[in-house]
């Protein structure tokens, strides 16, 4: 993962590890809360390394591979077993299907109301304002001198009132200088900066973030943009989705990654500098709203190795009161979990080979 020092690679592995943790907890708790007996909750992929301790009947272990963990419910596969997940109702085992997505998503609920609480909501009586959110090290902003909570006024002596409007003058002077008009508390100065053309979408073509100044909000009103950011950030992901399959979408706009990807992307996100008043945290929090909140929908998919696929699997139980062949449940969760293994080893070559 070019450029990722070790501290990094930690963080990132602990970051992963956390999220699927939240996933299999969340699986783990709804069948605790139905009486379905659960044999293990692995820290870590197997192989085991050691049991940490027992209880409930649970055997909570840590194994070898440092990413991730399991659930493993009594019977999982097997309906014959009674007590165990497979012989459970239609309704509990689309219920435990559906609570590891769904922690997910409370997790994106949990780091939106943080961020909210760190960085404060939109000030309605600044709205035509333009503040600088962050900067990246040894950009053009960077070394132009502009810092975190400067006031955009004009960009070559035309006015500012809107991030759109900003961006827009920036790129019209592509590898050009411009000048920018800013206020610094009561100090009102002006630099000249190029912005640069060779510059990933990423960084920018001048390395800042811009954003609207922000107040500080209660605990609770955090909460409540936590459950409406966190709808806002679904419904645009299924729409690039559909925009993409449909084709409204050109594909090299999305890109998908693997393990190797996202280290990069972390890496951006970790380096970039935090916003005015609040931790280097908050990068470490968008990382892990994207990752979740993909990880809650991607397992909702109608594939049956997947938790949606659980539940298609035993909607004809719940609806008809028939169920499918346990043998065919079985052969088709296999079998989708090995194409989505080759996919994923796909993916990681792709991430490998985009780092020559």
């Amino acid at each position: 993962m070019g450029g990722m020092t070790f501290q990094y690679a930690l963080e990132f592995v602990i970051a992963l590890t956390i999220l699927i943790i939240v996933h299999e907890l969340g699986h783990f708790l709804a069948c605790r809360l139905l009486k379905i007996e659960v044999e293990e909750f692995g820290l870590g992929l197997p192989p085991r390394l050691v049991r940490l301790f027992r209880l409930g009947g649970t055997d909570f272990t840590l194994n070898w591979i440092p990413l991730g963990g399991f659930v493993r419910p009594k019977g999982e596969n097997d309906p014959s077993i009674p007590g165990g997940l497979a012989a459970a109702r239609p309704a509990a085992r689309i219920s435990v299907a559906l609570a590891g997505p769904l922690a997910n998503l409370l997790l994106a609920v949990i780091a939106y109301a943080v961020t909210v609480g760190l960085l404060g909501e939109t000030d309605p009586q600044r709205l035509h304002q333009v503040e600088i959110k962050g900067v990246l090290p040894d950009s053009p902003a960077y070394h132009a001198g502009l810092q975190l909570g400067d006031i955009l006024l004009s960009i070559n002596g035309e006015a500012v009132s809107s991030v759109e409007q900003a961006r827009a003058l920036i790129y019209q002077h592509l590898d050009q200088p411009v000048t920018i008009t800013y206020q610094r508390g009561d100090q009102v100065a002006s630099v000249t900066l190029t912005p640069q053309s060779r510059r990933s979408p990423q960084e920018g073509a001048t390395g800042f973030q811009l954003g609207t100044p922000t107040r500080r909000v209660s605990v609770w009103k955090a909460v409540g943009h936590g459950f409406r950011l966190t709808y806002t950030h679904i419904a645009a992901l299924v729409t690039m989705t559909g925009q993409l399959l449909t084709g409204r979408l050109p594909s090299a706009d999305a890109e998908v990654v693997g393990p190797i990807g996202m280290g990069r992307i972390y890496v951006g996100m970790r380096e970039l500098t935090p916003v005015a008043g609040a931790l280097r945290i908050v990068n470490i929090l968008a990382f892990l709203i994207n990752v979740t909140v993909t990880l809650g929908l991607l397992n909702l998919l109608p594939v049956p190795a997947l938790d949606g696929g659980r539940v298609v699997l035993a909607l004809p139980e719940l609806l008809f009161h028939r169920r499918l062949n346990p043998n065919l449940e079985n052969a088709l969760v296999a079998t989708t979990f090995l194409l989505l293994l080759g996919l994923m080893i796909f993916v990681s070559l792709q991430d490998l080979l985009s780092l020559r």
